[in-house]
């Protein structure tokens, strides 16, 4: 019984240490990459990878933190709160996932405002440029319907009067690599938003990063729900782990005041002589 025990404690206690580790990493990358930033870029959450580091990982390290020490000190107070925290996390995203299956237009009209919107900021920090590069060429994609919305960015922006070099073109993260090409041509981008698209196609990506998500994610579709799922098990896991260890201490709590009580009562009743005991002198 007693190994029952100790093999819920400590299987909760390394699961929440695993991500109490994962999230001090993303904590000390953010904070790293925001330090190492210069000081007038951009400082929001939905656009700035740094800062969505940072208060993702401090959330989860929170969170696991209770977990961890809860699980060794069986401090039930705080088994409660990750165990309320847990459940609160998972039913949102349950509710996040029918929500998104339920209203997806709705879903995809956000996403693609969210998309343009780092376009837009596209300069204006380096994190979300590498990460934008990064999706670019890793989805070989340009833009987030085609390779034209980089007209949305000041630097890129089509016009006459746009005095900047970068003038109707694209970043390079849009253009093909070409076969043994050894040194990458950071200037392969310029001028390509003039072009029409089957010309443009020759040397650059000219279809969305938005539809590209969109392809990957359904030929993908095992490897996603997968992932998914593994993520909710995990989570449903610890649930129950920090349940059933919460129940084992309460347990042993009401067994320890019961044994306590009757041993209350046997000291009493050692005050008193039994019933018809003989009290003959010696």
């Amino acid at each position: 019984m007693q190994r029952g025990y100790r093999g819920i404690k400590y299987t909760l206690f390394i699961c929440c240490y695993i991500f109490w580790v994962i999230s001090a990493a993303l904590i000390a990358v953010g904070i790293y990459a925001k330090i190492a930033k210069e000081k007038d870029v951009v400082d929001t959450l939905t656009v700035d990878p740094a800062l969505l580091l940072i208060v993702v990982g401090s959330v989860t390290f929170l969170i696991t933190f209770l977990g961890c020490f809860g699980a060794l000190r069986n401090a039930t107070c705080l088994l409660k709160t990750f165990l309320g925290i847990l459940m609160s996390v998972l039913v949102l995203q349950i509710g996040a996932g029918v929500g998104g299956f339920l209203f997806t237009d709705v879903v995809m009209e956000r996403t693609e405002k969210l998309m343009m919107k780092a376009i837009i900021d596209y300069r204006e920090d380096q994190d979300l440029e590498n990460a934008i590069d990064f999706i670019q060429k890793k989805f070989q994609c340009c833009g987030v319907e085609n390779y034209k919305d980089w007209s949305q960015n000041v630097y890129f922006k089509c016009s006459d009067t746009n005095p900047s070099l970068e003038a109707c073109g694209v970043p390079f993260s849009c253009c093909v690599r070409l076969m043994n090409q050894t040194v990458l041509n950071t200037m392969c981008g310029y001028g390509k938003q003039q072009r029409e698209e089957h010309l443009a196609k020759q040397s650059i990506f000219t279809t969305g990063c938005l539809q590209k998500i969109i392809w990957w994610a359904k030929n993908n579709l095992l490897l996603v729900a997968g992932l998914t799922a593994s993520l909710l098990l995990l989570e449903v896991l610890m649930i129950c782990l920090a349940a059933a260890q919460i129940c084992w201490i309460k347990k042993v709590q009401q067994q320890k005041t019961e044994q306590a009580t009757r041993n209350k009562w046997q000291r009493k009743d050692s005050y008193w002589y039994p019933a018809f005991a003989k009290f003959d002198e010696e």
